[in-house]
């Protein structure tokens, strides 16, 4: 055998070389990614956000840490907290009228008729004139407007990925550069987007935010603070329930879910926040339920409270049980005790991954042991009995989770503290809100956030607050941005620069859209002419964003 010559070493190291090369890159690309505009999260806002982004000419990648897109708006909540549908616009209600398209098929209906469930939750018309919209939905239907939405625009998607919190962000000169997954993966962007209910990647960056109920006194605010007295939406106990053991004898300890602390004093911040619970999907359809299931750790003295409640004369606790069709509900909290898991929160908003799937898990075993209290309690009032065996969870959602709900209500975590701060000033009109991106116009809606013992010795529920604005008000685009000096190219369109209470009337999952739209458009713009978000000239945005059908004021007709 012919020893190889020089030129043929030389060849084959050349050819190992280049070999080895390929693989470090190719390893490499699969661990990073890089586009204009990098959006975290998989909420709805993300959604619009990503698809706002394509539509103006720019790369995105969406790094979701949820597997099925959409957050809340597919992940039970289909009876759709709108306000003033008028000043809903752009992809917002391009998503509920691809809802009314699907229910205007016949396939649509399999467990009842069309004609059965009639035109509820049916817009008229839209503001061109030709665009139906429908506010109510299964949780299905949802997520395939979604998983449309990402397919016709093409948009990468990364799911379950989960952002490295501890030191996956690089920050330099003010900018995200790039952050890391606990996978591994990297994205590299110019502008980020987080459009997460917990704002993480904008505590990650080094950006200012707010956990809890501010003092009235931080923005000369009502509403906000410890609110005792108040008596609103019926969420609060009607009559004098003891919150002992043994009613009445305060030795015996208290019952479940009381809290013993002192409580303060009216209108005093803390780092309380309101209560969150799961929409739950029932079906009242014998082929398509399934039983409620038991929870293991199934404790009937969780549930005393309840039981004394319906016993004293409590008649309302099927109210919530809102029709979606196919003979579905969206179960929402209601009355004094209910799906709602009354100051269990807390440290959701700042847990590490693993503290919050456990007070997932807490939220789950709670709501799921109280359906099983009350269709399975030989106590439970007559009418309660009959009418529960008529309900299980509906069998054809959420069936990779046990028929069970995938995305807990996150009513609120963090909030940032941005260029600007909506308060209850802007949401009530008394003040005029700068350079509007989107409008709001539900009520200050604050869920409950403690259950205490009153002076007189009874429980009592304390923080559920229910504030109209006279009109719908403006949302500023300072909202959506951290201080220039914190950080200079990142927008928020969820966890938004807010105060408690006028959070309480942003969060709405229509508003969320109109946000991550409004967000992304601003990113392309300052992409555009390669200036920093904050420096986009106003009047530039509102052009942009009132073309693409965002609507920036309200104009009573």
């Amino acid at each position: 055998m012919n020893k190889p010559g020089t030129n043929q070493i030389i060849l084959v190291f050349l050819l190992a070389f280049l070999l080895f090369s390929c693989q470090q890159k190719t390893a490499k690309n699969d661990k990073t990614y890089e586009a204009d505009v990098i959006i975290y999260g998989g909420t709805s806002a993300a959604i619009t956000a990503a698809v706002q982004t394509v539509k103006m000419g720019k790369s995105v990648i969406v790094v979701s840490p949820d597997k099925h897109l959409g957050g809340l708006t597919s992940g039970g909540l289909g009876y759709t907290d709108t306000g003033n549908k008028a000043v809903i616009g752009g992809l917002s209600r391009e998503f509920y009228h691809r809802v009314w398209q699907h229910y205007n098929t016949g396939e649509a209906w399999k467990w009842e008729k069309n004609s059965d469930y009639g035109n509820r939750g049916q817009g008229t018309i839209a503001m061109d004139g030709e665009n139906r919209t429908m506010w109510i939905f299964e949780p299905s239907v949802a997520e395939q407007v979604m998983e449309d939405f990402i397919a016709e625009n093409n948009i990468t998607v990364y799911r379950d990925e989960w952002l490295n919190r501890e030191n996956g962000v690089t920050v330099k000169n003010g900018k995200i550069v790039s952050f890391k997954t606990l996978s591994g993966k990297s994205y590299t962007g110019k502008i980020f987007i987080d459009a997460t209910y917990e704002g993480d990647l904008m505590a990650s960056a080094g950006v200012s935010y707010h956990v809890g109920r501010e003092s009235n006194s931080v923005y000369n605010e009502t509403w906000n603070g410890f609110q005792p007295g108040v008596k609103h939406h019926k969420h609060w106990f009607m009559h004098n329930i003891s919150p002992y053991r043994t009613p009445g004898d305060p030795n015996s300890g208290v019952v479940y879910g009381v809290s013993t602390e002192n409580t303060g004093v009216k209108g005093e911040g803390d780092n309380k926040i309101q209560a969150y619970c799961f929409r739950m999907c029932m079906s009242r359809h014998p082929d398509n339920r399934v039983p409620f299931p038991k929870p293991a750790n199934y404790d009937a003295s969780k549930y005393e409270l309840l039981l004394r409640s319906l016993q004293a004369g409590r008649p309302d606790f099927f109210e919530k049980l809102d029709a979606i069709p196919n003979k579905k509900t969206d179960t929402n909290n209601h009355g004094p005790f209910s799906s709602d898991f009354i100051g269990m929160n807390y440290d959701y908003p700042e847990a590490s991954y693993e503290r919050r799937q456990e007070i997932i898990q807490e939220h789950r075993d709670y709501q799921a042991g109280l359906l099983w209290f009350v269709a399975n309690d030989p106590r439970m009032p007559e009418y309660v009995k009959t009418e529960m065996v008529n309900w299980g969870l509906a069998k054809d959602e959420f069936t990779d989770n046990d028929n069970w709900p995938h995305q807990i209500y996150v009513r609120e975590a963090r909030r940032m503290i941005g260029e600007y701060v909506t308060t209850e000033n802007d949401v009530l009109l008394k003040r005029e809100v700068p350079r509007s991106v989107g409008m709001g116009s539900y009520a200050m809606d604050s869920h409950n956030v403690q259950r205490y013992i009153t002076a007189e010795g009874f429980v009592q529920n304390e923080g559920d607050i229910g504030v109209k604005p006279p009109a719908p008000y403006a949302i500023s685009y300072g909202s959506l941005l951290p201080k220039k000096e914190e950080c200079s190219n990142l927008l928020v369109p969820v966890c938004v620069s807010s105060s408690h209470i006028a959070f309480g009337s942003i969060r709405m999952e229509p508003v969320f859209m109109i946000l991550g739209q409004s967000a992304a458009t601003a990113a392309v713009l300052a992409l555009e002419k390669n200036i920093g978000v904050h420096e986009l000239n106003y009047n530039e945005l509102k052009v942009q964003l009132e073309k693409d059908g965002q609507v920036l004021e309200y104009v009573k007709k």
